[in-house]
């Protein structure tokens, strides 16, 4: 499974423009329900508050990968934005994030949701990856970057 293949460009922000961890929560809930099966925003956003209240998504590098399980998901669903300016996050390297990807996944697929965020911190953990997610200005360009990347780390 490809993690671009869990994108759409509806679900792709290159300009989040968010003051807080709350605020950039909520954006990724909205996000998150653009060309899915869910409806309510508010749901998503408190499954995402949920799991950041265990411990802090923001895993250094600039990038946070908030997720969670639904339980009447049907399919692994994810999201991204891209916050040129940065947010203070509570990272772990204490840097502000400029690179969210959040993930959704069924209750009844823990395997795939780890192999998801597997997959996600793989691609992520290329530095020049990462500049070109925060230099890229359109969701079109973002799944450029990821596709290309996919296909050399296979």
């Amino acid at each position: 499974m490809r993690f671009s293949d869990l994108l759409t460009p509806a679900r792709i922000s290159t300009t989040l423009r968010v003051s807080s961890k709350d605020e950039a929560l909520e954006a990724l809930g909205h996000l998150l329900i653009q060309d899915s099966e869910l409806s309510e925003a508010s749901t998503v956003i408190q499954v995402l508050r949920d799991r950041e209240s265990l411990a802090s998504t923001g895993v250094g590098d600039e990038v946070a990968i908030p997720h969670g399980r639904l339980p009447n998901l049907t399919q692994i669903i994810a999201a991204i934005a891209i916050a040129p300016d940065g947010v203070d996050f509570d990272s772990i390297d204490r840097r502000p994030v400029r690179i969210f990807v959040a993930v959704l996944a069924p209750d009844r697929a823990p395997g795939d949701h780890l192999r998801v965020l597997a997959r996600v911190s793989r691609l992520l953990r290329d530095a020049r990856v990462r500049a070109e997610l925060i230099a890229a200005t359109s969701p079109d360009q973002v799944l450029s970057i990821l596709l290309a990347e996919e296909a050399q780390l296979r």
